[in-house]
């Protein structure tokens, strides 16, 4: 079965706890268009379809964002747009003053079996923190803490509790379900 991103970080998670199910995965690195939603699990099923229709053998693609409560959501189905605009420094920015820092970040986890799509999601909460902290990971790690450290500052760690681990954890099962 293939992954499908262009993100290397991605894959090496995905393959690393892939292998602890004793599920084989490879690599298909390839960038694609992801169409615009207000949900995420919208954009990973229509970005499936939209792949689906070159890509015949089962595959799977992944999608996530960071939704802040006191942003009402934002950036949400947006964040990848919002890192590359104003990235840590302008949620930072927008946060300042603001008391309620509770945020979370989701995942989805598109599968396509050759024939339908399936989703599965992870969630992990935390909040913003009041600075950048940590130089490690990709994207918001760097802003958003998990107990007393950001996703940057746990390194390796992180991948133990990240909500893409919870999404890909349901997809793994739920393909081992089906061989048996």
């Amino acid at each position: 079965m293939k992954f499908i991103t262009s993100n290397e970080g991605k894959f090496r998670e995905a393959k690393e706890l892939a292998e602890m199910f004793s599920i084989e995965i490879e690599w298909l690195r390839m960038e694609y268009e992801e169409p615009q939603a207000l949900e995420l699990e919208e954009i990973a099923r229509k970005s499936a379809e939209i792949l689906s229709e070159k890509i015949k053998e089962p595959f799977f693609i992944e999608d996530s964002g960071l939704f802040i409560e006191a942003l009402n959501g934002f950036p949400g189905p947006y964040s990848s747009y919002v890192f590359k605009t104003i990235g840590n420094e302008g949620i930072i920015k927008l946060m300042a003053g603001i008391k309620n820092r509770k945020a979370y970040f989701k995942a989805i986890v598109a599968y396509f079996d050759g024939s339908k799509i399936k989703t599965f999601d992870g969630i992990v909460h935390g909040e913003i923190a009041l600075e950048i902290r940590g130089r490690k990971g990709f994207g918001f790690d760097p802003i958003f803490l998990y107990g007393d450290r950001t996703f940057a500052e746990m390194g390796e760690e992180k991948n133990l509790v990240s909500h893409r681990r919870k999404a890909l954890e349901k997809f793994f099962t739920s393909i081992k379900v089906r061989q048996h």
